[in-house]
This record gives C-alpha cells, structure tokens and sequence, in this order.
C-alpha cells in the first residue's frame, strides 16, 4: 500500500521501522501513513483469501517487497484501520518492482476530457469511414444493410470497444505490459500488436501521401485531371465533360484516372509484384513531410497530441458539411442517394452480408491496434469510460452513414453527366474511389479549386489522427514495459520509430508501391488482428475472470456491468470474432488491382505477413513456460496468475489490486 505524493502519482510505502510502529489499535494519521478515514475495501469484494479469480493463489512471495526492490525481515504490522481490508504484497521485486513505481510516478494524463474523447472520435474515424462504408452499404443491399451492421455494432463491436477501454484505464499499462496484471502467458498479444501497427504504418501513411500529392496539385486555376492535354496522357485519354460531343468507349480512360495512375501512382512503369520499379521521389518528399508532422504532434506526448487533434479531428467534421451540401445541390444528387439507401432484402440471406457488417463495424471502431488501451491509460482512474465507449463509437458509427450521402450525391452527379445508371460509376472501390471518382467530380463543379484543396486536406487529417493513434499504442506499449530505459528518452524512441516506419514503407513508394499496399491492407491487418482481439476476449473473459473485470468495472465506475456485457464479453464477442476470421481464412480475398491480377504466390506470401505478428502469441506462450520454474501444472497456474498488483487510487492513498 502506497501512499500519494503532493504533485506525483505515488511515492512508495515501506516497511521500515517507522511505519512499523503503527501496531494494532495505533492511530496512525499522526504518522502521515494512514488517513483513517479514508479506508478501501478489498477490489471489488475479490475474497478474503486474495485469490486470484483464475484459482491460483495471489501469494507467491514469501517475504515482502518494499516496493524498491528491497526484501524486508520483517512482515509490516497490519494498521487498525485495515483490520477489515485486504490486502496483498506485490509478488514482484527487484526491476519490476521500481518499474511498476516509475510507471505510477511518472504516468501522464490527459489535460482535459475532451482531449481524449476527441483522440478516440479521430482514431476511430479514419479513410475508411469515407471510402468503405459507403462501398460496403450498397453493396450489400443499400438500406438493408444498416439491420446487420447495427446488430453486429451492438453485440460485437461496441462490447469489445468499450471492454479496451476499460482494461487501459484500470490498469494504466500499454499493450505490453498490460499482461503482467491480467494473464502474463498472453503477453505475447502485445508484442504481436505492435507488429500489425507498424505494418499498417508502412502502408497507411503512402495513402495520406497521395492525398498530400493531389492537394499540392489542387493548387492551380485549373486541376491537372481535368483535361487530356497533360504530357501523362494517353490516346484513350477521354474527357466527357468537355462541351464537344464526345463518344465513351470501351477502352475510354477519364482524365482523373490517368492522373492517378500514370502521374501520381506511375503503376505503368511497374510490371507488378516481381518488378516494382524505382521509387517516386515526389511520394518520398511527400510521405517525409507527413512523418515531420506526425513526429512533432507525438513526441512529447497525450499532452501535445491531445491538443493536435482538437483541429485533425474536428475539421473533417466541417468539410464534411460543406461537401454534403454541396452534393445535394448537384444535378442528379437524388439519383445516388436513391442508390445508396434502395433496400435490398434478399441480400440480408446471404452470410457474406453478414461478414462484411462484422468486419466493417469491427475495423472501424479499431479494437484489438493497442490504440484504446493507450488513450484510456492516460485517464484518471474515475473517467467515466462507460459513457466514453457509447460516445466514441455512437459518432463513428453516424460518420460513416453521413459520408455515405457525402459520396453518393456526387456519383448520382456523376451518373447524370455521362448518362449512365449508378452502378456503372460506382464500380471503383477503396482508395480510387475518393482519387479517381471523387477527384474527378470535383473538377468539374464550380469553384473547383476550392473544393479540391478542403476535401483533399479533410482527407489528410482524417488519416493524421489515426496514425498518432496508431503509432501511440506502439509507444505506450513499449515505454512501459521498458520504462528504465525509454522512460526519460521518449524523443529519442519516437525519433527511430518515425525512421523505421519510413524506412518500412519505401517498398509502398514504388511505381508498383498501390501494388503493395493493397497486399498489405488485405493480409497484414485483416486477419491478424482478429486473431488477436479473439484471444484478448479470451483471456479476459475466461482466464481473466469475467466476474474479475466486472469488479474492476465497478472500482471505477461505482456499478459493475450488466448481464448484457457480460454475456457480450464472454460468449457473442467471441464467437462474432471466430464467425469472421474463419470466413477470412475459409474465402481469402482474389486481389486485383487496376488492370493487374495477383500471382498465386501472393496468397502465400500474404498468409505469412500476417502470421508473423501473431507467431509471437505461442512463441512467447512457449518461452513463458520453459522459463517458469517448477511441475508443468505450477507453470501453467503461474504462467495465467496476474503476477503484478495494479494501484487503486483511492482519496490520498493507493492501494494494490491483485
């Protein structure tokens, strides 16, 4: 038991002989170690015995620490106070015992609530809010789509979201370190998370890089995709905009199309994934501005981020309106609209509906990236995450309808000028969508130039937030499982990481870079961090405890959870997880990209992008076993026994949770 420290998170109580003179019946308020008044009962009623809720005793260590590393001789006298509380020793001295004190004198918190609850709205709401969703919705059935996309929001996604938030702030810990306090054998979860969150940053920041290109480009009375008179252009080059009467053809490419291809992407001077060409140094200068940006917006911390996104994202927000305004004023706006929501009932029979509406809440609410776990740690301990998670994911979820008729007004504007039904316009997908279909709308509305410069900066910042985000939650994890060494050189670690997800993403830099990054987006992230969150509910809920974390709810919020998220947490969470990631795995993706088919080895080869984040979860459940000592039935109980107390603040003191 700890007690606070005036300006600090805690300074550390030892068992010496001044304190050991609070004897039973003492007061010990004259001494400044106990306020009587102030008395906490054990963690949420967890047993007198402190039994961890996984049935392996909490007393592992025969003799105290002193919370530096020191044994005492000498068990420390329970106060009078605490006759009715208990409480238990850290079973870990030494390094980890002074880990676990610098981690609670030196954690930051967010400056204000609204810090956080903007950082979580910004990560949450990324491109694929603009892009995807939209695609995904009238797709699969239009307005019918919404019936298994708020189902699986409600019993999948929001559970799980909210359950992130709540382990973060609790115990205060990254990705890494978060196990010692929950179920150490799963530590490697953490390492594997912050693998997939630098793959996703070698890949993710090359899109922002060409949206960073075409808002340079916007700069000009006329935008370069709009004419086919630009050195890039082909023969095909056909642009029905203009006021003579042009025929479209077959083999008829649009202006907005060979500029992204042929100017910005260059794919023409790749033959694909077995020749990817030279690396586009306009890309590279790009992507280095934004790796600037994002450096100088982490380093130092929530602090400084927090404040950051008060514009990267708020702004989307207001661009947003602009855009949907705009849109429903166009000729044939009614047309997409009508397109977008029109729906479609059959399609509600047919499962691959049902797998597009898990992946899709699932993917845009982010659980399972160490982001949540990040963000929440920096809360005080009281934060009302509950009402957090409801917020967050209730805006998310509303983003991405909205965008939905920010999109659709302009392809039904699109359809009316070239004449042609919806589907037709509203075959490009991901990112060509916005580059391609979006891009060229634009040029061709009054005030052009104005347009395209505040979407391509709405899309900049929707991309800027979620790779704070994103590169936080490796960060955080590190830093606090290594803090005696990165603690204090926080710069200096972000510094490299900054280099090492530059120096990571110049394949994606290529003229056959949209090549790689399709690979990645499809393989890297999809299925591993499924993975991942499935036995993150796993081990919460089953080894964990459910009644366990209920309780360390209820520490925090003053009421435990309900039999809802309860039943969430330990059955429909994982089983919505299990539901996707085998219908992944049973129908891996047939990639094709522009006129490019992927080779068969692609499949291959993307499997095992995939598996090598997640091959740290046996590795290290392995290594945790072979290091443990005694009988294999006393390493599997030590190896799923929380094997460092987690503070409880609680008026001026802090007491250990086991």
């Amino acid at each position: 038991m700890e007690k606070k420290a005036t300006g600090k998170e805690t300074e550390p109580l030892t068992c010496k002989k001044d304190a050991s003179g609070c004897n039973k019946g003492e007061d010990c308020k004259e001494n400044g170690l106990l306020d009587g008044n102030k008395v906490h009962s054990s963690q949420g009623d967890k047993g007198q015995s402190a039994q961890i809720s996984n049935g392996y005793s909490g007393g592992q260590s025969s003799a105290p620490c002193n919370g530096m590393g020191e044994v005492e001789d000498a068990q420390c006298p329970a106060p009078a106070a605490t006759t009715t509380t208990t409480t238990t020793t850290s079973t870990t001295c030494g390094a980890e015992g002074q880990q676990q004190l610098m981690e609670l004198e030196d954690r930051e918190t967010w400056s204000k609530k609204i810090d956080f609850l903007l950082s979580v709205i910004g990560y949450a709401v990324d491109l694929g809010n603009v892009w995807r969703f939209p695609y995904i919705c009238y797709q699969n059935g239009g307005g019918a789509f919404l019936i298994p996309y708020t189902i699986m929001a409600i019993f999948g996604g929001i559970p799980l979201f909210y359950m992130e938030l709540a382990l973060g702030q609790y115990h205060r810990n990254g990705c890494i370190s978060i196990w010692r306090k929950i179920c150490p054998i799963f530590k490697g979860i953490g390492f594997a998370i912050c693998i997939i969150d630098l793959y996703i940053a070698s890949y993710y920041n090359t899109i922002m890089a060409w949206a960073f290109y075409y808002l340079i480009s916007s700069f000009t009375t006329e935008l370069p995709w709009t004419s086919c008179t630009n050195a890039w252009n082909t023969g095909n080059c056909t642009n029905y905009f203009s006021k003579d009467n042009v025929s479209w053809s077959p083999h008829s490419i649009s202006p907005a199309e060979e500029f992204y291809t042929r100017q910005v992407l260059q794919v023409h001077r790749s033959d694909g994934l077995d020749d990817l060409g030279g690396i586009s140094w306009q890309l590279t200068l790009c992507l280095l501005l934004i790796f600037t940006i994002v450096y100088f917006s982490i380093w130092k911390g929530v602090k400084t981020s927090g404040k950051v996104v008060w514009v990267t994202a708020t702004f989307p927000y207001i661009i947003l309106f602009i855009l949907l305004v705009r849109g429903a004023t166009l000729p044939g706006a009614w047309r997409g609209v009508l397109y977008y929501l029109k729906p479609d009932w059959q399609k509600l029979l047919a499962t691959e509906v049902w797998v597009d509406a898990a992946a899709q809440i699932f993917f845009s609410l982010g659980p399972g990236f160490g982001v949540l776990l990040a963000y929440a740690s920096y809360n005080k301990f009281h934060n009302n995450c509950y009402q957090d998670a409801l917020v967050t994911s209730t805006v998310n979820c509303v983003t991405s309808f909205v965008s939905g008729f920010v999109i659709f007004t302009v392809l039904g504007y699109m359809a009316e000028m070239r004449n042609e039904d919806v589907s037709e316009v509203a075959k490009d997908t991901g990112p060509s969508l916005l580059f391609i279909t979006y891009a060229e709308a634009i040029a061709n509305m009054p005030a052009s130039t104005f347009f395209a410069i505040i979407f391509f900066l709405m899309l900049l910042t929707l991309g800027l937030d979620s790779t704070f985000a994103g590169l936080e939650g490796v960060i955080t994890g590190v830093l606090d499982e290594f803090p005696h060494v990165w603690s204090k050189r926080r710069e200096l670690f972000v510094l490299g990481l900054i280099i090492i997800c530059f120096l990571g993403s110049l394949a994606t830099l290529t003229f056959g870079g949209a090549y790689v990054v399709k690979l990645f987006e499809e393989y890297a992230t999809g299925p591993a961090v499924l993975t991942v969150v499935f036995l993150e509910a796993v081990a919460v809920s089953w080894f964990y405890g459910i009644t366990q974390f209920c309780n360390d709810v209820k520490e925090m919020l003053g009421s435990a959870p309900g039999w809802y998220w309860r039943v969430c947490w330990v059955a429909i969470s994982p089983i919505f997880l299990l539901f996707v990631t085998c219908s992944f795995l049973s129908n891996p993706p047939e990639l094709r990209l522009f006129d490019y088919n992927y080779p068969y080895w692609t499949t291959v080869v993307g499997y095992c992008i995939g598996t090598s984040s997640v091959i740290f979860i046996p590795i290290y459940m392995v290594y945790r076993l072979v290091i443990t000592p005694g009988t294999f039935k006393e390493r599997i109980l030590k190896s799923i026994t929380p094997e460092t107390a987690t503070e409880i603040p609680f008026g001026d003191i802090r007491m250990n949770a086991v």
